[in-house]
């Protein structure tokens, strides 16, 4: 059982979540302010969280920020802050989804689903399964699928979003060829998010600012106007022993 973190002032509204996600099988933790849900964290023992942008102490994207220099595990936003601005802004500091309050319990449920599958936390693969062992490797660079994390030439493991690592995946994974955004979006399953342009461009952004020396002018992803990015240098694909160094 996954144990999931609800970060949300609001007693009732947590409570709530905490009694319909325990009958849909999370094991669930709730605080209700920033720096609580920080220190739960800290524990080491959570699988994703729920983090409500209104907060008490901390803006809830400053709670964001400080969970994403700690960790790289799922952050699903709810929020009853509907603004575009307030979405990308969410993408931008690192969250994986965005949802609108007031919403239907079995929509957070299947999102939940979502990213946990998109991280590779839920048992989606046997252990014998040869993608859990893949590596693509580019100047000195390695995407690892079976920690689903970025190894730099310097051998220091550089941790991804679910997002981060499905969309470097599936750039890499054509490499030279221009991928359209609509593409992109499919790797990455969100669908359901708009504006779609902006959402894969913050997301490109992001991965930018781990990957190339200079995000201003990117080496690796590059921007082809009017269509979607290009992975711009040759890959190679591997498989790992062991699936872990």
């Amino acid at each position: 059982m996954r144990h999931l973190l609800v970060i949300e002032d609001e007693d009732f509204s947590r409570s709530l979540l905490a009694a319909y996600l325990e009958t849909g099988g999370f094991i669930v933790s709730g605080v209700g302010s920033g720096e609580r849900g920080l220190a739960a964290i800290d524990s080491g023992k959570i699988d994703v969280v729920l983090l409500d942008l209104g907060l008490p102490d901390l803006d809830g994207i400053e709670v964001l920020k400080r969970i994403r220099a700690r960790t790289a595990i799922p952050v699903l936003i709810i929020s009853n802050r509907e603004r575009v601005e307030d979405r990308l802004a969410a993408l931008e500091a690192g969250a994986d989804d965005f949802l609108v309050k007031p919403f239907d319990p079995r929509e957070l449920t299947a999102r939940l689903k979502v990213v946990l599958r998109r991280s590779g936390s839920s048992t989606q693969r046997s252990e014998g399964d040869g993608e859990a062992l893949r590596e693509l490797r580019f100047e000195g660079w390695t995407l690892r699928f079976s920690t689903r994390d970025l190894i730099s030439p310097d051998q220091v493991a550089v941790p991804l979003t679910p997002s981060e690592f499905n969309l470097l995946a599936a750039l890499a994974s054509a490499p030279l060829r221009v991928l359209s955004r609509e593409k992109l979006l499919d790797a990455i399953a969100r669908k359901e998010d708009a504006p779609i342009d902006r959402t894969i461009d913050v997301l490109v952004s992001r991965l930018r600012r781990k990957l190339e020396a200079d995000s201003r002018r990117p080496q690796f992803i590059v921007t082809v106007p009017g269509f979607g990015y290009r992975f711009a240098t040759p890959v190679t694909e591997a498989m790992s022993a062991t699936g872990v160094r």
